[in-house]
Order: C-alpha cells, then structure tokens, then sequence
C-alpha cells in the first residue's frame, strides 16, 4: 500500500505544476517498470541541502543506475558525512552585510545560500584523506576519475570514525555500495579540484593526469550510453541545469552526429526540475533559485517513486 507522501500527492497533486509532478513521478515508474534504466543529473547545491535523504534509497532501491553530476556535489555529500554537527545554518543569508560574510570567511565557514561548510572539519578532513590516494596512484603511474578516489575514500575506512550521520543518509555511500557508474564534468572547478591543482603545483602529485577527467569522461559516457541501450532504454532525469545536465544530454547528438551511430536509441524518458527558461538558443540557464525549487520538488517526485 502507497505511503502517506504518495497517498498525499496522489489526492492534491492535480493540476499546474503539481500534475506535472504526479505526472513526471508516474512516468518515471513507468519507464523503469518497462525495463528502463535512469541517468540523474545534480546540479545545484543538493548534497549540502541534504539530498542524500531521499537519494541514497533511490539508489539502493535500484532507481538510479548512473549519475552526472558537479564535482561540488561529489565532494559535499561527504563533507556532510564527516562534519554534518558543525555545519551552521544562516536563516537570514538574503540580508548578509558584506560585513557580516566578511566574519564568516574569518571563520573559515563557506556560505552555501544559507547552509555554512566548515573548512576545516569537513574540507581539510576530506583532503587529507584523498591526498594519500592522489600521492600513492601517482608513484604507481595509475589513474583514477575522481568519483573513483572517492569511492576509495568511503570504501577504505580512513574517514569512517569521523561519521557524523548515518551512512545511510549518504548517497556516496549508497553509490560506492553500487559501484553506481559516475560522470562529473568540470571536477576541477570543485573545492578539491583547486587543492588537487595545488598539490599539483606544489609537487605533491608529479602528474596531473592521475586525476582523468573531461574528455575522458565523456568517453566513458559514451560507452556506458552505448552498451547498455543495446538492453535498456535510458531515461534523463535533470536536477537544475548547468554543466551537470549539459554534458550528458550532448552524448546522443555526438554519437549520432560525430561518429555517425544513428542505430544508438534517443533517450527514452526526460524530465528537468528547474526555473530557468529553457529554449532552442540555450539550454539550462542555470539560475541561483534552481537548487532552492529543487530541494522542495526533488524529494517529493523521489518519496512517491519509493512509495514512501
């Protein structure tokens, strides 16, 4: 029997925004009960608005099977893991000073809209622990993506007695328990990307190439695409825009277009939660309200899709 969110959603979701909700939440059960498979997208600030709630069982429920998401998004979910009981919440950030922000850089606590990440318990914790494996693949001349060195981070205990929630509120926990295939574009516009890049230019790590990322990832996209739409069709579900969402959503024109595979299958669901105005001339928009909208919408279309 359907849950009381489901139930809820069920009886006073039913016109406007609201049964497109009910509407795209139907689909995408639809989809999977077909056979389907989901391709998730995060963009935005979701891991520090804690969507690990409701994601992390999408993902042990086997209702995602691959995620593209911002290199922000990989890094502070686990953040949130280690350091969650020192974060501090800003309830007022739309009236910050520039006095006021100034005090909180002082401190070494990152504003995220009105979530604050501290440097040091969640930021310089984490480093530390990658920083071992970025040096020790290096010397061996091996090469990881960096949802990988995440996954070797959560897989190898180092960080487990600085858990400060339950591993099951973590969907990087919940995807390096699946081996979930993975794909973040720009990771070096991330918090560990720019140490990485000084770590680099400190001489810590002697290749920079032990890090793949880019190119390669879109490589790697392309086959995951290709090999398993020969047995499944593949959905797109898109939370907010940006590069999250832009870079898979190129990979069936390119194989298609550039390699000329026009036997690979269109994508076989897709829905975006977002505010931006989305047109044939640009594509995400990508504006500051896409997480907030987001942290409402996300977990309500995921509690109906579990049942919860």
């Amino acid at each position: 029997m359907p849950g009381p969110i489901t139930q809820f959603v069920q009886h006073h979701f039913r016109h406007f925004n609201a049964a497109a909700l009910r509407a795209a939440s139907d689909d995408y059960i639809r989809h999977l009960d077909r056979g389907g498979q989901m391709l998730m997208t995060v963009a935005g600030a979701m891991s520090t608005a804690e969507i690990g709630l409701s994601l992390a069982e999408m993902i042990r429920r086997g209702k995602v099977h691959a995620i593209s998401c911002t290199g922000a998004n990989l890094e502070e979910d686990i953040f949130n893991l280690v350091a969650h009981d020192c974060y501090e919440r800003v309830p007022h950030y739309r009236q910050l000073t520039p006095a006021d922000e100034h005090t909180l850089l002082q401190r070494h606590m990152n504003r995220v809209t009105d979530t604050c990440i501290p440097e040091g318990e969640a930021m310089r914790r984490i480093e530390s622990a990658v920083l071992h494996h970025w040096v020790e693949k290096d010397r061996k001349s091996q090469r990881l993506f960096p949802h990988e060195f995440m996954y070797e981070i959560l897989r190898d205990g180092s960080i487990k007695q600085f858990y400060q929630i339950d591993p099951k509120d973590s969907w990087m926990v919940a995807a390096a328990e699946k081996n979930l295939p993975m794909f973040v574009p720009g990771w070096e516009d991330s918090t560990l990307g720019n140490m990485y890049a000084g770590h680099c230019i400190s001489g810590d790590v002697k290749n920079v190439h032990t890090v793949r990322t880019g190119i390669e990832y879109m490589i790697d996209l392309a086959d995951w695409y290709t090999k398993t739409t020969t047995k499944n069709s593949i959905g797109f579900f898109q939370i907010g825009g940006g590069i999250a969402g832009d870079f898979p959503i190129c990979v069936v024109p390119m194989l298609h277009q550039d390699l000329r595979r026009t036997n690979v299958p269109l994508w076989g669901y897709f829905c975006q939660i977002s505010d931006s105005t989305t047109s044939y001339g640009s594509y995400s928009g990508a504006v500051p309200n896409e997480k907030i909208d987001a942290s409402i919408v996300a977990p309500l279309v995921f509690a109906y899709i579990l049942g919860w």
